[in-house]
């Protein structure tokens, strides 16, 4: 059994104890190093991977060849390419581990067979899907909206652990700035 990916579900549907062994057995513990690849661009992703524990980052590489980090991921959450899974197409993002990390692997062939066995497995994904589409909007309307130091500010009264867990070039690349402008605003703070 995976008492942390039960525990997440049952905060957003309630599955009977047959049901969580159904999800359990169709489910693949994967260790990660870190820096070690879960996805590399260009390869198809196979299925949804739910963090135990660890960190990892997905990105692009631009025409200028930088690393733009579109998603992290941490604990207690969901990490794919969902469009590689979705239009079953090569990837055009990575994902890597940050840190040592612990993942729960559901392939989509095993989540299509949950999704008719388990029809409250589909409500908990959809729910997933509905809270990653918000935090993505959200994103977008804070690029948008608010200066980089706006966005900084924001960004490090919500998560102020986890500014502690990223190196600050990773941080800067995914709050859309330079490290170098990161460097300045921190020494600006102290």
């Amino acid at each position: 059994m995976y008492p942390e990916l039960l525990a997440h579900i049952k905060r957003y549907v309630q599955l009977e104890s047959y049901e969580e062994q159904l999800l359990c057995d169709s489910i693949e513990l994967k260790i990660l190093k870190k820096k070690e690849y879960l996805l590399e661009a260009g390869k198809l992703c196979k299925g949804d991977y739910f963090i135990v524990k660890g960190c990892l980052r997905q990105f692009y590489i631009n025409k200028k060849l930088n690393e733009q980090i579109i998603n992290f991921g941490l604990e207690n959450w969901w990490i794919a390419d969902q469009d590689s899974l979705l239009n079953k197409q090569p990837s055009t993002t990575n994902i890597q581990a940050i840190e040592p990390s612990e993942l729960l692997f559901l392939s989509e062939k095993n989540k299509i067979v949950l999704f008719e066995k388990v029809p409250r497995l589909e409500s908990y994904f959809r729910i997933m899907m509905q809270k990653a589409f918000v935090a993505s909007q959200r994103r977008i309307g804070y690029i948008f909206n608010q200066t980089e130091e706006e966005r900084y500010r924001h960004f490090s009264s919500l998560f102020p652990d986890f500014m502690q867990r990223v190196p600050q070039y990773m941080l800067a690349s995914y709050l859309g700035f330079t490290p170098q402008f990161l460097s300045r605003l921190r020494a600006k703070k102290q």
